[in-house]
C-alpha cells in the first residue's frame, strides 16, 4: 500500500467538500497554494464560470481531474426519459472538455425524487432497470468521447431518493452485464462513506479488480450521525476503518487518487484554508 505519510501528491478534492466557501475560480487558487494537484468538479459549480474558463483555470494552475460529479439520476417517468438523455450528453461532453478521466454516476432512486415532476411510484425495482437502460444508453454516446463511466453505489439510506444501486456487488454486476470484455467503458467509484458497512466490500473491490475501480472517495462515517446527506465527518473522526479499503482497493491496482468528499455543514462552516489544511493532514495521518 502506498504511504501517504510524507506527502499528499495523491490527494484529490471532491470540491463539494468546500462547496459554501467559495465558487470554483476560489477553489482551484485555494488548492494551488495547498500544493493540491487534483479536484473533482461538480457540474453545477462548472456551470456557474462556464466550462472553458473552469477548464482553462484548471490548466493554469497545473491541477488536473480525479473525476466529474455528476451524470446520471436517471430514473424518471416517460415524459422526462428524453430530459434524462440529453442531460447525461451534457455531462459526457463538459467531462470531455474539462478532461476528466471519468463521469461518477449517481443513479437515481424512484422516479419523483430522481426528476421531480415524475409521476411517484414506489417499484424499486423498476427504477433499477431502468437504471441499467439508461446507462446502456449513455454507454454509447460516452464511448464516442472515450469517457468511462464510473457507477457509484450509495448507501442503502438513499434507495428512494438518490440511487437505487447500494452496493459494490449491485454495481458490478450491471458492469459485468453491460461491459463483459471489461473495455474501460464502465467501472466504478467507490466512495468509503457508502461502502463501510458492506460485509462483502472486500470481496467485491477483488472482483472489480484494476480496470473497474474508477475513483476511491474518502470521509469518515459519524456516531451519531445527525444528517445523513450533510452530516460526513473528516477522516480520522469516525468509524470507518479506511486504510483497510484502500488497501484492498491497491491490492487489486488502483493507483489514483484518494478524494476527499466531504458534505458537512460543520466544515461548511468554517474557513476554506483551515478545511484543506485539516484535509491534508488527515490524509496523511488516517487514509
Amino acid at each position: 500500500m502506498r504511504d501517504f505519510s510524507a506527502d499528499h501528491r495523491w490527494l484529490s478534492l471532491n470540491t463539494a467538500t468546500v462547496r459554501k466557501q467559495g465558487d470554483l475560480l476560489a477553489i482551484i487558487d485555494a488548492c494551488a497554494r495547498h500544493g493540491i494537484r487534483a479536484i473533482d468538479p461538480w457540474r453545477d459549480q462548472v456551470s456557474l464560470i462556464g466550462v472553458g474558463r473552469a477548464a482553462q483555470a484548471a490548466r493554469d494552475a497545473g491541477i488536473e481531474l480525479s473525476g466529474y460529479c455528476r451524470g446520471g439520476m436517471f430514473t424518471s417517468d416517460a415524459a422526462r426519459r428524453v430530459e434524462v438523455r440529453d442531460d447525461n450528453r451534457r455531462a459526457v461532453d463538459e467531462a470531455h472538455a474539462l478532461g476528466a478521466p471519468c463521469i461518477v454516476l449517481v443513479v437515481g432512486g424512484l422516479p419523483q425524487y430522481s426528476r421531480p415532476g415524475s409521476e411517484p411510484s414506489k417499484n424499486i425495482a423498476s427504477a433499477r432497470a431502468q437504471v441499467e437502460d439508461a446507462i446502456a444508453e449513455m454507454m454509447e454516446y460516452a464511448k464516442t468521447a472515450i469517457m468511462p463511466l464510473a457507477i457509484e453505489p450509495l448507501h442503502p439510506a438513499y434507495a428512494a431518493d438518490r440511487a437505487c444501486v447500494n452496493t459494490t456487488r449491485q454495481a458490478l454486476d450491471i458492469c459485468d452485464r453491460l461491459d463483459p470484455g471489461r473495455t474501460g467503458a464502465l467501472g466504478v467509484a467507490l466512495d468509503v462513506y457508502h461502502i463501510w458497512w458492506d460485509p462483502d466490500v472486500l470481496s467485491q473491490i477483488k472482483r472489480a479488480g484494476k480496470d473497474r475501480l474508477l475513483a476511491f472517495h474518502v470521509c469518515d462515517w459519524l456516531v451519531p450521525t445527525t444528517d445523513i446527506l450533510n452530516d460526513r465527518g473528516m477522516m480520522g473522526e469516525g468509524i470507518i476503518d479506511i486504510r483497510s479499503l484502500r488497501r484492498a482497493a491497491e491490492q487489486e491496482g488502483y493507483d489514483g487518487y484518494s478524494e476527499v468528499e466531504i458534505f458537512s455543514i460543520g466544515w461548511w462552516a468554517r474557513p476554506m484554508d483551515q478545511v484543506l489544511k485539516t484535509c491534508i493532514e488527515r490524509h496523511r495521518t488516517a487514509v
